[in-house]
């Protein structure tokens, strides 16, 4: 089963640069929207799921198409203007409710059609292997000592995943948010090149992204900010390193709006096979996910909730 599990996986990602389109005609194929570039968080999810759906027999592997823009919120913008299209699904996050509140976007989450919400994964606070930190606390130190000379990379603007996570650990061990020192970066490839170019000390990102770097030992993982440990990552929860922090992304799905209870029941149901079956719980452990698994009514109340999280601790922050 791994192997055919790592077969899907391989696939997906051999299709990154495959399917990518801006066509507006719905077709009776599904298509997935990611909106952000390839190679992501999001991108990767997506693929991996179409090709769940191929290889179960689920049915036809979806159509993946990428649209990038205001941190997914050009994406959001075009899901609202698809109303009625039975036929398309955007992967979505913690980063897109985050751009709704930095980017003043007038498309809202109220506007779509909630399918399902999938897993959670949480960020991992990295730094190259050549780094003198060893360990979480060799950094919190490095850093309570001169918070303006550190310098944390992201591959999300204001409101997404790595944002607030940087942020929040600056809280969690006693720096003001305010004096923290975040760059973003387009992606994990270009957060990578400058972790290891120096131009950031440190980077805040998601297990996803940074994995193959991870096994190879072209970075060290000082600490996961989810809830246990990641399984076959060498790195310590932060609270299991003494910070009171727990934080974890999420992915989902969503459609647009105005659909028939008969297309969105179509939906969901084809997402709960894909979710119920063999090759993605394989895929869920190669990947350090964790089932989250909600639909329709359900994720649309997670989703409202969240986007008032999001309002509030960036509030709170200050940034």
């Amino acid at each position: 089963m791994i192997g055919r599990v790592l077969a899907v996986t391989g696939a997906a990602l051999l299709l990154a640069g495959c399917g990518v389109g801006t066509g507006t005609v719905a077709t009776e194929q599904l298509r997935i929207m990611v909106p952000n570039a390839a190679g992501g968080g999001y991108d990767t999810t997506a693929r991996i799921a179409a090709g769940v759906i191929e290889v179960e027999a689920i049915d036809e592997r979806p159509e993946i198409f990428n649209l990038e823009g205001a941190s997914g919120g050009a994406g959001l913008a075009r899901t609202v203007h698809e109303r009625g299209n039975g036929d398309l699904m955007m992967m979505m996050g913690l980063g897109v409710v985050g751009s709704i509140h930095t980017n003043r976007t007038t498309a809202s989450l109220d506007d779509v059609t909630p399918i399902a919400r999938l897993m959670s994964e949480p960020e991992v606070v990295l730094v190259s292997s050549g780094s003198r930190h060893q360990d979480i606390g060799s950094l919190v130190r490095e850093w309570r000592a001169h918070p303006r000379r550190v310098v944390v990379g992201g591959g999300s603007l204001a409101g997404g995943p790595d944002h607030l996570a940087t942020h929040l650990l600056a809280e969690a061990v006693g720096i003001d948010p305010r004096d923290v020192r975040y760059r973003q970066y387009d992606g994990g490839g270009p957060l990578l090149a400058a972790l290891f170019s120096g131009r950031v000390d440190v980077a805040v990102s998601g297990v996803l992204e940074n994995i193959d770097q991870v096994r190879t030992g072209a970075v060290r993982v000082l600490a996961v900010t989810g809830d246990r440990r990641v399984p076959g990552v060498d790195a310590p929860t932060l609270r299991g390193a003494g910070v009171p922090l727990e934080f974890s992304n999420w992915r989902g799905l969503v459609a647009p709006p105005g659909l028939t209870g008969a297309e969105r029941d179509r939906l969901i149901d084809l997402v709960t096979r894909m979710h119920d079956s063999a090759s993605w719980r394989e895929a869920e452990r190669a990947n350090g996910w964790t089932d989250e698994f909600v639909t329709g009514d359900a994720f649309g109340a997670f989703l409202a909730d969240e986007s008032d999280r999001v309002r509030a601790v960036l509030a709170r922050l200050g940034v």
